[in-house]
């Protein structure tokens, strides 16, 4: 009998794939990554997060709490105020993946160097 090595992301059926996806998301990252300041309504961290539809962020905020890393917390209140803030599990991916982009932001020009002499080099 094969014994189980557990979630393994280069299996094509593995659940962390899809959990993978939905942390590394252009709007993931940016979620996650603003929250890791601090907590924030929907409409401020609309604003904080420049080009989000109101459309994407309400999905984006849905998977993520459905997957453990964002908490709402809806305040039974006239006008209705939710806050959402980071799980222990939504710290953790947060920092991951901020990481990730702040090393993005520092590469950004040697990227566009190489995409430059890549497209030169490609010109008939």
């Amino acid at each position: 009998m094969e014994v189980s090595k557990g979630p393994d992301v280069n299996q094509q059926m593995c659940p962390s794939r899809l959990i993978l996806e939905h942390v590394t998301s252009r709007w993931g990252v940016l979620v996650l990554a603003a929250l890791l300041e601090r907590s924030y309504r929907f409409s401020e961290l609309r604003r904080e997060i420049g080009g989000v539809s109101e459309k994407m962020l309400a999905q984006t905020l849905q998977t993520l709490e459905r997957d453990g890393f964002v908490h709402r917390d809806a305040k039974p209140v006239i006008p209705p105020r939710v806050d959402y803030t980071l799980t222990a599990l939504g710290q953790e991916a947060a920092e991951q993946v901020w990481a990730l982009a702040r090393w993005t932001e520092r590469r950004t020009e040697q990227v566009l160097t190489s995409r430059q002499a890549y497209d030169e080099a490609r010109l008939p």
